[in-house]
């Protein structure tokens, strides 16, 4: 019987974890993503194989099981923002722009942010099956709460202006994968994207009364 690490199974089981999402980043760093082996993971993690199907049948199946357990805590953080109706929509986005850059720092979500991830990611479900997609439904909610407020303005389709919005937020949390030092400015800087699109922009300065002269009249008058 293997040993267990930890003062509980469930300590031993978040350990396990742990270390399997540091042996995918590990190995993504050597190797492609599609020559990684479970012995490969087993090996780097510390693992006998047999002990590393009991958490996931095939490489397919330990990255959506990856992708999973990163997804809850972000949920859970941008879920309570989201529920605080008495907070202005602008508010709750501000921090949940924050929360969710904060979230991609952690070492399972690095793995869907990193720079050449694109095959990892194929491997996590589209759509409503998607671990992040209940993310998405909250900060959707809040937009929408913020246009029926009148604080955000009709941007139209809001699912699309939100899944481009999140190519944004993407980048950033690549970013911050790369470069941890910037989170602060990264952060700045998605908060003025995401608002700059949903806040109503300010009028523009009205047109001058005074009637257009073409570059074709002014030269003829002053020909005159």
């Amino acid at each position: 019987m293997p040993r267990i690490q930890g003062a509980s199974i469930e300590e031993h089981h978040e350990k396990v974890w742990t270390d399997l999402a540091e042996a995918m980043r590990q190995l993504l760093l050597e190797r492609d993503y599609d020559s990684i082996t479970m012995g490969h993971i087993a090996a780097h993690a510390g693992l006998a194989r047999n002990t590393l199907y009991n958490y996931a049948r095939d490489k397919s199946g330990l990255v959506r099981a990856l992708a999973q357990r990163a997804s809850r805590p972000a949920l859970e953080r941008v879920a309570a923002i989201a529920a605080r109706s008495a907070d202005s929509a602008a508010d709750r986005m501000h921090e949940i722009i924050e929360a969710i850059l904060d979230a991609s720092t952690g070492q399972a979500m690095q793995l869907m942010f990193r720079p050449g991830s694109a095959p990892l990611v194929a491997e996590v479900p589209k759509g409503a099956d998607n671990p992040f997609h209940a993310i998405v439904a909250e900060v959707e909610n809040v937009v929408r709460d913020g246009i029926a407020r009148g604080e955000f303005r009709d941007i139209g389709d809001v699912p699309l202006v939100v899944e481009l919005l999140s190519g944004a937020m993407r980048s950033g949390a690549e970013r911050v994968g790369r470069d941890p030092a910037a989170f602060a400015a990264t952060v700045a800087a998605a908060r003025e994207i995401v608002l700059a699109t949903l806040v109503p922009r300010p009028d523009l300065p009205r047109e001058s009364k005074q009637p257009r002269v073409s570059a074709r009249s002014a030269a003829t008058r002053r020909r005159e």
